[in-house]
């Protein structure tokens, strides 16, 4: 029987997070609902300098996190890149594929490493529940396969990644299957909200590890709830906490696209395995 060995990168530098907390909970049920067997091990990278090492895992998932994703002359940063590309480019060269999620903080840190656009800071700090669009890409994507047009997903940053270099995603590869909600009366560029780097990679600017539970005690930060009410206003907060735990919105999205992520990267290094048999 195949083990299967996953690496959950913590990038929340010693910040207690609910987000990592959910990814967790999403990799032990997919631990206990297959029949391989799966270990988990988890790295903080950015206060400890932990790193895992590419050749001992199979999946990996990279968290968001606090701060800047623009360089600060750390060495962490410097090892982050490294990992990056020698994913990147072991899927490449390797018929045993190595599959790499990354969410907020590590998908801006892709997206500033790949040099694919502008990620700047947002004139206001974005948190809430928000609808999702998928681009026609996305509207392939199989990970959306099973969420609506537009989806809605949990929101939390203060950067942005506009401006996306069409010529570099077709050199690389890379395609954008998620855009922010349209707002034609505000002169803004929509921001990327998903990308598939590769048929192996995945990012997506929003938390799709995120759940109700878990929303609620993130509200709980005075800097959440007033940045919520200031992009929606009052109304629209009340709304949002009145509607956290519909079946449609954030609960589709944390049972669908971290579940199928899994999912089909087991299938794919069962696949792999049988293969080189």
């Amino acid at each position: 029987m195949k083990n299967i060995r996953m690496a959950l990168l913590d990038m929340n530098n010693n910040q207690v997070n609910q987000g990592f907390k959910n990814i967790k909970e999403i990799s032990e049920a997919f631990q206990q609902s297959t029949e391989e067997h799966v270990s988990i091990e988890t790295f903080d990278v950015r206060y400890k300098n932990e790193f895992p090492e590419i050749g001992n895992f199979d999946i990996f998932i990279s968290s968001g996190g606090p701060g800047d994703p623009h360089r600060e002359g750390l060495e962490w940063e410097d090892r982050f890149a490294e990992f990056l590309n020698e994913i990147f480019e072991h899927n490449r060269s390797n018929d045993r594929k190595k599959y790499l999620f990354l969410i907020c903080h590590s998908f801006q840190l892709a997206g500033i490493h790949w040099k694919l656009g502008t990620i700047n800071r947002r004139k206001s700090y974005s948190f809430g529940i928000m609808p999702v669009h998928k681009t026609e890409e996305g509207g392939q994507e199989f990970l959306f396969e099973n969420l609506p047009d537009p989806f809605y997903a949990v929101d939390s940053r203060a950067f942005q990644f506009i401006e996306p270099d069409y010529t570099r995603f077709e050199e690389l590869g890379m395609k954008i299957a998620a855009i922010e909600k349209s707002r034609p009366h505000i002169h803004l560029e929509r921001a990327v909200m998903a990308v598939r780097f590769s048929e192996e990679i995945f990012g997506t600017q929003f938390h799709p590890e995120a759940n109700p539970a878990g929303m609620i005690e993130n509200l709980k930060d005075k800097k959440n709830k007033m940045a919520m009410i200031e992009n929606f206003g009052m109304e629209k907060y009340l709304e949002t906490i009145d509607r956290i735990d519909d079946d449609d919105k954030i609960t589709l999205t944390q049972a669908e696209i971290l579940p199928r992520f899994l999912d089909l990267a087991k299938q794919n290094i069962l696949s792999q395995s049988q293969a080189a048999v």
